[in-house]
């Protein structure tokens, strides 16, 4: 029932989502908008469909909104704005915490969910220090958002979410190096994370 209703909502909201990718991307066409709904509407769905009517699904979605946003920004552009990740630092932490009281061994869920956003950005900021050509400080910026959704869910969450980030990361990796025929060839990864991020969270609810 959930996902029944969070499918047209998340499709709704998509499209009001495209315009602030503007100053990003410029004008979007109707078939990107369009689009970044769909992508919205289904990852909103499987969300309900998996969580349900649970007090953590508002800081689900807000990351699926903002998630979406950040996506279709970085493909485009392959930039993931200080506009968008920063504040969501404090919107996720806001509303995990909120959940807290409702939700059995909420406090604990919540501290965490902090220790995953420390663990997340300490590692993406080492490997951007490391190997400065293999992710950007946008990419280092938005990993402790979703180590934050992540560790509420665990250290199996934490674990999956990270390593179907790579694995899917690698994979893009090997189809840009085959098709450019280049070991230069950029491609965004923070759609890598946020899809590597879903998988964890899949995973471990419900």
């Amino acid at each position: 029932m959930v996902a029944l209703v969070l499918v047209p909502a998340g499709f709704v909201v998509g499209l009001l989502l495209a315009p602030l990718a503007t100053p990003f991307t410029g004008v979007m066409p109707w078939t990107r908008r369009t689009a970044m709904g769909v992508v919205a509407a289904a990852v909103s769905g499987v969300i309900g469909w998996r969580v349900g009517a649970h007090p953590v699904l508002g800081a689900l979605l807000y990351l699926v909104a903002a998630g979406t946003l950040l996506a279709f920004v970085d493909v485009e552009v392959k930039r993931l704005p200080d506009r968008f990740t920063l504040p969501s630092y404090g919107a996720v932490a806001a509303l995990l915490a909120a959940a807290a009281p409702f939700t059995g061994g909420g406090w604990r869920h919540f501290e965490h969910a902090l220790i995953g956003m420390a663990a997340m950005f300490a590692l993406y900021a080492v490997q951007a220090f490391a190997v400065p050509s293999g992710i950007g400080l946008g990419d280092v910026k938005l990993s402790g958002v979703l180590g934050l959704c992540l560790g509420w869910f665990g250290a199996r969450a934490w674990v999956t979410g990270l390593l179907a980030t790579y694995l899917l990361g690698g994979v893009i990796a090997v189809g840009v190096l085959i098709v450019r025929r280049s070991r230069k060839g950029e491609f965004p990864f923070g759609p890598s994370m946020l899809v590597g991020t879903l998988v964890g969270v899949l995973v471990a609810a419900g």
